[in-house]
C-alpha cells in the first residue's frame, strides 16, 4: 500500500486539489481529517461526500464509522456486495440489524448492480452501487443511540424467532417483563424482529428506558 500511495501522489502531484491519505480508514475520525491542513478540505463544519470502493469483509464497519462519526456525511455512494446493499435497502419484513443501522441515519437506495463479469480477475459475487443520503437528524428519535442499538441487536439474537423469545435471550431478562415491555410499546409479542418498523424499534426503546426508569 505504501509504494501504491507514493506513485498515486506522483501521478496526481499536479492536481492541487487530491490529497492522498495513506491511513486505515477505520482509525480516522472524519472530523479529524477535516482539519488536517495538509489535507486542504474546506472546514470540519462543512459538508462532504464518502465514494469509495469498499472491501468487502469490511463493508459493516465502514458504514458505521461514517454515519456514526460526529461529523456525518451528507451522502455515501459505495460499492458493495450485491446481497449486502440489498439487506441495507430492505423493508420490515426482511429488516436486519445492518439495514436498521443504516436507514436510522439515511435512505439508502441501490443505483445499479455490477455482474462479476466487469472485474478481471472476476470475483465469486455479483456487486451493487449504494447511495445513501443521510439526515439532518435520525429517523427516528432516541435519547441514548447506543442504547438502542443494544435493543436492536438483542431483538435479532434468536434469528427468525418471535420477538418476545428474542429479547428474553437476548437482554436475560424474564419472560413476564419482556411481555410487559411489549405491551407497552403496543408490539405484538408473536411477531418477528425482522418485521418492525422503524418506529416500532424506537417505542419498544422508549418502554425499555422508562421501565428501567421506574425500577
Amino acid at each position: 500500500d505504501n509504494k501504491l500511495a507514493n506513485i498515486l501522489k506522483q501521478t496526481l502531484a499536479s492536481f492541487d486539489n487530491v490529497t492522498i491519505v495513506n491511513k486505515d480508514i477505520l482509525r480516522i475520525d472524519p472530523a479529524t481529517l477535516l482539519q488536517e491542513p495538509k489535507t486542504k478540505f474546506a472546514p470540519a463544519t462543512s459538508p462532504y461526500k464518502v465514494v469509495a470502493n469498499l472491501p468487502y469483509y469490511i463493508t459493516s464497519p465502514v458504514l458505521r464509522h461514517f454515519l456514526e462519526a460526529s461529523v456525518k456525511p451528507e451522502m455515501m455512494i459505495v460499492m458493495v456486495q450485491k446481497e449486502v446493499a440489498e439487506a441495507i435497502v430492505a423493508e420490515p419484513g426482511q429488516r436486519s440489524v445492518l439495514s436498521i443501522s443504516v436507514q436510522f441515519y439515511g435512505k439508502p437506495r441501490i443505483v445499479s448492480y455490477v455482474p462479476a463479469q466487469s472485474f478481471y480477475p472476476a470475483p465469486e459475487v455479483d456487486s451493487a452501487i449504494l447511495r445513501i443520503d443521510l439526515y439532518s437528524q435520525p429517523a427516528v428519535a432516541v435519547a441514548d443511540e447506543k442504547g438502542f442499538f443494544e435493543l436492536v441487536r438483542a431483538g435479532f439474537t434468536a434469528s427468525r424467532k418471535q420477538i418476545a423469545n428474542s429479547l428474553v435471550q437476548g437482554l436475560g431478562l424474564p419472560k413476564t417483563e419482556v411481555l410487559d415491555l411489549l405491551g407497552r410499546a403496543d408490539i405484538v409479542p408473536q411477531r418477528r424482529a425482522e418485521t418492525l418498523t422503524l418506529e416500532e424499534w424506537a417505542q419498544l426503546w422508549r418502554a425499555f428506558a422508562r421501565a428501567r426508569e421506574e425500577k
